[in-house]
């Protein structure tokens, strides 16, 4: 709910901070002497339209700012979520008016997109009066506001998961469709492509291990030399193991004259032996790596030349030669198995429509039924606001050619105002007042179901008195108990059964005697029974207007 709105240079408004509570708050006072600047300055902290001349004469801006507390599973707190905005505390919506034309939004003094904030207010409250701009009489609501009515929330869900399966098989199908006709345009090059790579037979890594091979071969001719002359300093003719190995011998016959001076020396030349054993062993296989047949050379230049030919033709890397394959034999076998396929595609499409089709029905016959119950309580509702000759009816079309998330139906709420008149959409036929008294009906109906948590009506007890403003007033108050109401009237019995009065006037400006500032008072006992019978007695307060009044302020608090 609201819990304050504080204002700053807008129009006659110069400083202003009011606080508010739960149940029916209202606002009266003089015309003129402001409620329209308050709910338009109220207007603007929601996201509605800004304007330069909003700015209070002889200031560079204006700004509104409106407080609210909400549970934290609110639908405005996860829009301000998806916005990256912190959500913890209090949803502080301000908006900045900038003489030249332009605005600022915030929220919890974060900037915002004028959409995010207006996506957050429509939330929070709804304001309904005599102008088109300010009813919530949108026929894109309508639909919503009869299944919130109707308890048919499992219904829709039903039938916007139906119409999801419904486009996901439609896209799998259309997808597979595209993809068979891009393989038939392709086939001959696709099926010679197969046969080609197939008989290649690339294998992953397969270049990179034939390029090492090659190089290896390429070089063994001049390394084997080298290795070969290697080979017969440490084996051959002139190898020193003879010579080494008889020195050991010699030694080891003196070991034991003098074994502290021959055994170090014989253990180093047993050492230096099994080194040159080891290089030998080395040797000879390193020799044995250098011999290849001159075939395997060109086998392998072959092999190497064809795959990096057909990474050529194809326009990829080597390696994802085989990857290329496994796609096209895919796409062939698309081909060879598409029909089989597309007709499960379309069966499925099929089953998903009928599944869709029986959930829209089941929701259609829900929507009828909550038509009626809608259009009863409404109706119960209109007599006493002087609107007996009137009906309230919810028009349902029914186009079973739509596979929308919503179902069937378009749903549009309708008047007939009179006996005999042309029925239609309740905004074209109904008048400022007579729309205003249909939306309270409606409200006052709908109260509990997916209402915003703050409701405003502007003056719509204008024309109206006696039994039917009293009527008004008391449906506000019903209203009051679910959620929170203010009303701006003009109306003595609304007035009277406010929890919250407050007073709205025209003052001088201290100091500047051709300048005056609208001031909202709080209005507690006495000075309520006194507004009150001003509205009944207009500008001459008589005992008997004061009487009158403290009637009204008994009889509401009974």
């Amino acid at each position: 709910m609201l819990i304050q709105l504080a204002i700053r240079d807008i129009v006659l408004i110069d400083r202003l901070e009011l606080h508010f509570h739960e149940g029916l708050s209202v606002l009266t006072g003089e015309t003129g002497a402001g409620k329209s600047i308050l709910l338009d300055a109220f207007a603007l902290a929601l996201g509605g339209r800004g304007d330069g001349s909003l700015v209070r004469h002889g200031e560079n801006q204006g700004q509104v700012t409106a407080v609210f507390d909400c549970p934290m599973d609110h639908p405005a707190r996860r829009i301000a979520a998806d916005a990256d905005i912190d959500i913890d505390g209090d949803l502080i919506l301000r908006r900045v008016q900038v003489a030249d034309g332009r605005t600022r939004a915030f929220v919890n003094d974060q900037p915002v997109s004028v959409q995010v904030l207006k996506g957050i207010g429509a939330t929070l409250v709804e304001i309904h009066g005599q102008h088109d701009d300010r009813a919530l009489v949108d026929p894109v609501s309508h639909r919503a506001i009869l299944d919130a009515f109707g308890g048919l929330s499992s219904e829709v869900q039903a039938v916007s998961d139906a119409a999801r399966k419904v486009r996901d098989a439609r896209s799998a199908l259309q997808d597979h469709r595209n993809r068979i006709a891009k393989a038939r345009k392709e086939a001959d090059f696709l099926r010679h492509a197969v046969e080609e790579l197939t008989k290649l037979n690339p294998l992953a890594g397969e270049e990179e291990s034939l390029a090492e091979r090659r190089v290896v071969m390429m070089q063994s001719e001049k390394v084997a030399t080298d290795l070969n002359e290697a080979y017969e300093v440490v084996a051959g003719n002139a190898s020193p193991v003879n010579e080494l190995s008889a020195a050991v011998r010699k030694l080891e016959r003196r070991g034991a004259q003098a074994p502290a001076l021959v055994d170090p020396s014989v253990k180093a030349l047993d050492a230096a032996l099994v080194a040159i054993d080891e290089a030998r062993a080395a040797l000879e296989d390193a020799i044995r790596a250098t011999e290849y047949d001159p075939r395997e050379l060109e086998q392998t230049e072959e092999r190497l030349f064809a795959l990096r030919a057909a990474a050529r033709k194809y326009d990829v890397p080597a390696d994802e030669l085989a990857g290329l394959r496994q796609r096209f034999e895919e796409d062939v076998a698309a081909i060879d198995a598409g029909e089989e396929k597309l007709a499960g595609l379309e069966k499925a499409l099929s089953e998903a429509d009928a599944a869709y089709v029986k959930a829209a029905k089941a929701l259609s016959a829900g929507r009828r039924k909550a038509a009626q119950a809608l259009d009863a309580a409404v109706q119960a509702e209109l007599p006493p606001l002087k609107l007996e000759r009137a009906r309230f009816i919810t028009e349902i079309t029914t186009d079973e050619a739509s596979r929308d998330a919503g179902g069937f139906e378009r749903v549009e709420f309708w008047a007939q105002t009179n006996p005999g008149t042309r029925a239609g959409p309740l905004m074209k036929v109904a008048s400022g007042g007579e729309l205003s008294r249909f939306m309270l009906a409606l409200k006052v109906v709908l109260a509990d179901k997916g209402s915003a948590p703050t409701l405003v009506f502007d003056e719509i007890d204008t024309g109206v008195g006696g039994a039917v403003a009293d009527a008004i007033g008391q449906r506000l108050a019903r209203l009051s108990r679910k959620v929170q109401v203010m009303a701006v009237t003009h109306a003595p019995q609304v007035a009277a059964k406010a929890e919250s009065h407050f007073l709205i006037a025209k003052e001088g400006v201290r100091g500047a005697e051709d300048r005056v500032a609208t001031r909202v008072i709080p209005l507690e006992a006495t000075p309520r029974r006194e507004e009150i019978a001003r509205m009944l007695a207009g500008a001459t307060i008589t005992e008997e207007a004061r009487a009158a009044a403290a009637r009204l302020l008994e009889a509401a608090a009974h």
